[in-house]
C-alpha cells in the first residue's frame, strides 16, 4: 500500500504528484527545489544559498516521513551549471553525512529557473 507524504514546511507539489510516498519502508521522495515554503518564493541568489534551502526542504520531507537524512540511500542531484558543483558540494556534505549513493547531472533548465534540484530515497 501506498503512503503519501505530505508537510507544509516543504513547498507544495506544483502539479500532479506527491512531495513523497512511502512503499515496503522506503521514501521517494520528490525532486526539491530551493522554494521557501512559508511565502512560495525562490530565495537565494546564489548555488550555495539555494542549495541550503533545498537541503532544509528535503529535511522536512524526511522529519515528515519519520526518518533522517542518516538514513538516505540514494540521492539524485541536479545542477543547472556544472561549474556550481565544488560550492553544491560543500553544502551537500553537511548534511549527507553518511555518504549515500548519488547521481550528479547537469541539465539544461530546472524549474523555475533555479540552479539545483535534489531527490532522495530514504529507508525508515
Amino acid at each position: 500500500m501506498l503512503q503519501k507524504i505530505s508537510t507544509d514546511k516543504a513547498p507544495a507539489a506544483i502539479g500532479p504528484y506527491s512531495q513523497g510516498i512511502i512503499v515496503n519502508g522506503m521514501l521517494f521522495a520528490s525532486g526539491q527545489i530551493p522554494i521557501n515554503p512559508a511565502n512560495g518564493n525562490i530565495e537565494g541568489e546564489d548555488i550555495t544559498a539555494q542549495a541550503e534551502l533545498v537541503m532544509k526542504n528535503v529535511g522536512a520531507l524526511l522529519t515528515e516521513a519519520g526518518t533522517s537524512y542518516a538514513n538516505v540511500v540514494k540521492t539524485t542531484c541536479f545542477l543547472a551549471d556544472m561549474g556550481d558543483f565544488a560550492a553544491f558540494n560543500e553544502v551537500y556534505a553537511k548534511y549527507f553525512t553518511e555518504k549515500p549513493a548519488r547521481s550528479c547531472v547537469a541539465v539544461k533548465t530546472l524549474p523555475k529557473n533555479v540552479l539545483c534540484e535534489v531527490e532522495v530515497i530514504a529507508a525508515l
